[in-house]
Order: structure tokens, then C-alpha cells, then sequence
């Protein structure tokens, strides 16, 4: 996500299989990849230099929208806006 405007979304639309579109704060989502991340038996390659969960997390909301899950499934999040930008943004 290179794009700086999306660093200055608060909501997210989170994807997961059998449990639909849900839309969460940046705090939610933030804790729902944490979640996701410490039910996995090892963190994904790219992520382990990366200390602990929540620092896995945020470099996932950073640099990524999906995380694919053992079994071949995987769980996706994409930035939205709520509410219009404000006028000069």
C-alpha cells in the first residue's frame, strides 16, 4: 500500500471464509491479524524478522491485503474510507 492517503484510513473490510465482510477499525483489524497470526504454527518466512505478533501485524497492514492460511485458505483486508475526504485533502 503505497499510496500515503491510505495510511489515514481508520476502517478496513476484512474478508475470512464462513464468516463473510466485516468492517473494522484500524485497532480491530490490527488485533485480528494479531489473532490470525498467532493461530498460524510459524509466522509466514517474510515476517520473521519481525519480534513479535503485533509488529507482524502493522507490517502487514503496511505491505500487504492477504495472508494465506494452511490448508490453502486465506484471509484478506482492503483500507476504505467511510466518509468523504475533507475538502484540500
Amino acid at each position: 500500500m503505497s499510496d500515503p492517503l491510505i495510511r489515514e484510513l481508520d476502517h478496513y473490510v476484512v474478508l475470512e471464509a464462513g464468516r463473510g465482510e466485516r468492517i473494522l477499525s484500524a485497532a480491530e483489524t490490527l488485533e485480528w491479524l494479531c489473532g490470525v497470526l498467532a493461530a498460524l504454527p510459524e509466522p509466514p518466512e517474510d515476517l520473521r524478522h519481525c519480534p513479535d505478533e503485533r509488529s507482524r501485524a502493522l507490517r502487514l497492514l503496511e505491505t500487504a491485503c492477504e495472508l494465506a492460511l494452511p490448508g490453502g485458505a486465506s484471509v484478506q483486508w482492503f483500507a476504505v474510507r467511510l466518509e468523504p475526504p475533507s475538502p484540500g485533502a
